[in-house]
C-alpha cells in the first residue's frame, strides 16, 4: 500500500488550545507538513479545493508548486481539483506548468466538489454539477493529449485549432476520479479506465463499497479490464494514534465533536451515534496503531484500494508532527508489506536531475 497526506487547508482555531493561525501561518504550515510527508516517507501530499472560508485552498496549483520547489521526489496530488467549476483550458495550463516544474510529480483528482457555495462563485447551478464535471473533463483530456483541438459545448466558448501550452511533462498526467456519493463518479472513470479515488470520510464502509464494486462492473462494461482496477481511499478525514485506543478517543473526543458541529448539510451528517461507533464502525482511524492496522487491513478486504490518504489538519503543530510521525513509524511499515500495490512502482525524476 501506499500513503498520501493530505490537506483541505481548513483555517479554524484549535477547539482544545484556541490555538490560531493566520493565512499566512497556515500557509506555511502546510508547507512544513509537505517537506515532513517527504523526510517521513510518505508517498505523496494532496491538496484540495475550496472556495469560501474557511478554507483558503482556493489555488491547489500555486500551493503544490509551493511545495515542489521545496521537496525532491514526493508525489504531488490535487484532492480533489473541483473540475465542474473551472475552465479545462485553464486547468490544461496550470497543472502542465506545475508537471514541469515539478519534474512530472503532478497527479489531479478530479470530482465535482462537496461544497456548495462553489456554484454562485463560478455561475453553475448546483443540477448540472455531473454535466458539467462530464463535459469538462473530456475536454481537458482532449487538450492533454491532442493537438490543435476543435471543440464545442456548453459551459465555456467553443476552441477552434487549440494547442494547450506547455505541453505536459509526463507522457500522460495521471488523472483520478474522486467518488463520494454517486455512481456517476464511478460511471465516468470507468468509461475512461481510469483510477478511482473514493473518499471514504463520513459514511458506512458498505456504501462505498458499492461504489467501488460498480466502478469495476462498469470497467467491464467499457472493455477495460477490472482485474486492473486501481483503487485509492481516505480514512474518515481524520488520524489519532495513541498507545491505547481509549487514549486515543479520549484526546481525539474535543476535534471529533468540533468537526459534527460544523457539518450542518444532511446529507454531510454521518450515521453514527457517537466517536466511540465511529472508532468500531466506520472509516475513521483513532485508536492504537494495532487498531489501525487492523481497521485499514478490513476496509483493504472490502474495496481492494493500494492507496491510502489520512490527514492531520485542524491538531496543534505538535500534534500534526505526532501523528504524521507515529503513522510513519508504527503504521505504514506493516501495511506497505502486508499490502502489494502497483501504484508508484518508480521514483518521479527530479527537476534537479532533469537539469544536470
Amino acid at each position: 500500500m501506499k500513503f498520501a497526506l493530505m490537506s483541505l487547508m481548513q483555517n479554524t482555531p484549535n477547539p482544545v488550545t484556541g490555538e490560531a493561525f493566520t493565512q499566512q501561518e497556515k500557509f506555511q504550515n502546510i508547507l512544513n507538513q509537505a517537506i515532513l510527508a517527504e523526510k517521513l516517507g510518505f508517498d505523496a501530499y494532496g491538496v484540495g479545493e475550496r472556495h469560501g472560508a474557511p478554507f483558503i485552498s482556493s489555488s491547489p496549483p500555486i500551493v503544490l508548486t509551493a511545495i515542489a520547489a521545496r521537496t525532491l521526489r514526493i508525489r504531488l496530488l490535487t484532492t480533489v481539483t473541483v473540475l465542474s467549476i473551472l475552465d479545462p483550458v485553464r486547468v490544461a495550463e496550470d497543472y502542465a506548468t506545475l508537471d514541469h516544474l515539478s519534474g512530472g510529480r503532478i497527479e489531479l483528482i478530479i470530482g465535482k466538489g462537496n461544497f456548495a457555495q462553489h456554484y454562485p462563485l463560478f455561475g453553475i447551478n448546483e443540477e448540472e454539477q455531473w454535466d458539467s464535471l462530464a463535459e469538462r473533463y473530456e475536454l481537458l483530456s482532449r487538450l492533454w493529449n491532442e493537438e490543435n483541438v476543435t471543440w464545442e459545448g456548453k459551459y465555456r466558448p467553443a476552441l477552434q485549432n487549440v494547442t494547450t501550452q506547455p505541453r505536459p511533462y509526463q507522457k500522460k498526467i495521471p488523472v483520478w476520479h474522486g467518488s463520494a456519493s454517486s455512481k456517476l463518479s464511478t460511471e465516468l472513470a470507468a468509461k475512461y479506465g481510469e483510477p478511482l479515488f473514493s473518499s471514504n470520510t463520513l459514511h458506512r464502509q458498505e456504501k462505498y463499497k458499492a461504489l467501488i464494486e460498480h466502478y469495476r462492473e462498469r470497467l467491464a462494461y467499457y472493455g477495460h479490464d477490472p482485474k486492473k482496477a486501481v483503487v485509492g481511499a481516505g480514512s474518515g478525514g481524520s488520524i489519532f494514534l495513541a498507545n491505547t485506543t481509549e487514549e486515543a478517543i479520549k484526546r481525539f473526543r474535543p476535534y471529533h465533536e468540533a468537526f459534527r458541529a460544523r457539518l450542518t448539510q444532511p446529507h454531510d451528517i454521518p450515521p453514527f451515534k457517537d466517536l466511540e461507533d465511529n472508532v468500531k464502525n466506520g472509516p475513521i482511524l483513532v485508536g492504537s496503531p494495532e487498531h489501525v492496522i487492523e481497521k485499514v487491513l478490513d476496509y483493504h478486504q472490502a474495496f481492494g484500494h493500494q492507496v491510502l490518504s489520512i490527514s492531520v489538519d485542524g491538531l496543534t503543530v505538535a500534534e500534526q508532527r505526532e501523528q504524521a510521525e507515529r503513522f510513519a513509524q508504527e503504521v505504514i511499515p506493516v501495511l506497505k508489506r502486508e499490502i502489494p500495490s502497483t501504484v508508484w512502482e518508480t521514483s518521479p525524476v527530479t527537476l534537479q536531475e532533469i537539469v544536470s
